[in-house]
């Protein structure tokens, strides 16, 4: 039986402390956004770029959007978690009556919170620098979601398994960083060269990110069969963390 009071004042706690600490974590990432569209923007009108049908600019206010969204996501949960720990007030979470997967729950639902905010309050935002005839607010919320639901599980999974910053800066630096900026965010892969095109074309980020640029602009008929694959590969992360929440881990030295 779920402790759901335990998992709504989690959640709470960590909404209010998102908020609270608004500088950081909303206004931060939001001006990283509008200097990179205001640097794009002056450069797209002296060299036309472009990108699939696109104006360069409706190429890559989408991709910034994933983008923000996803490395919150991740360093939310993971730089709390490992804060918790490193101040004792983790402890709490342990004595209390709530299973470590219901804490776990909690970081993922307060996150999607968190990360929905984000994408919308950047999308208000960046709207003003595009105009489009199509949008889709399923698709939009659906792949959102999965960006949010991937990272975040992500970002638990390391603040429970490390014990310093050093741990999180290597795996934000070495893999959501690079993740993120080789997977169609700036630019598309077909300006790639073939052999390195090949392989990022198995990276299921790459369509997440596809479908969501597309649910702004294009009105196309679901590809079920990648989707699905989409579907299994953020699920079956979350199914790993919670399982590794589940068996425990010497969390606290």
């Amino acid at each position: 039986m779920f402790n759901f009071f335990a998992i709504f004042t989690i959640v709470r706690f960590r909404i209010r402390e998102f908020t609270s600490e608004y500088h950081y974590s909303i206004l931060a990432p939001l001006t990283s956004n509008l200097l990179f569209v205001i640097i794009f923007s002056t450069i797209d009108r002296y060299y036309a770029l472009s990108n699939e049908n696109l104006s360069f600019m409706q190429f890559l206010i989408p991709g910034l959007i994933i983008m923000v969204v996803a490395q919150e996501s991740f360093d939310n949960p993971s730089i709390s978690i490992v804060n918790s720990k490193q101040i004792g007030s983790f402890d709490d979470f342990l004595v209390a009556p709530i299973s470590r997967v219901e804490i776990f729950g909690a970081y993922l639902i307060s996150q999607i919170f968190i990360g929905l905010f984000l994408g919308f309050l950047n999308f208000l935002i960046l709207s003003f620098f595009i105009s489009y005839n199509y949008f889709s607010l399923i698709s939009f919320l659906y792949y959102l979601i999965l960006v949010i639901v991937f990272f975040s599980s992500l970002g638990s999974l390391i603040g429970f398994l490390a014990y310093r910053w050093d741990t999180i800066s290597t795996v934000s630096n070495f893999f959501v960083s690079p993740i993120n900026f080789l997977s169609g965010t700036f630019f598309s892969i077909n300006a790639l060269p073939e052999n390195i095109k090949y392989i990022l074309l198995y990276n299921p980020y790459y369509y997440l990110i596809t479908y969501f640029r597309d649910s702004f602009y294009v009105k196309n008929d679901v590809d079920y069969y990648l989707n699905l694959i989409i579907f299994i590969f953020v699920f079956s992360f979350l199914l790993i963390t919670g399982y590794i929440f589940n068996r425990g881990y010497k969390v606290i030295k």
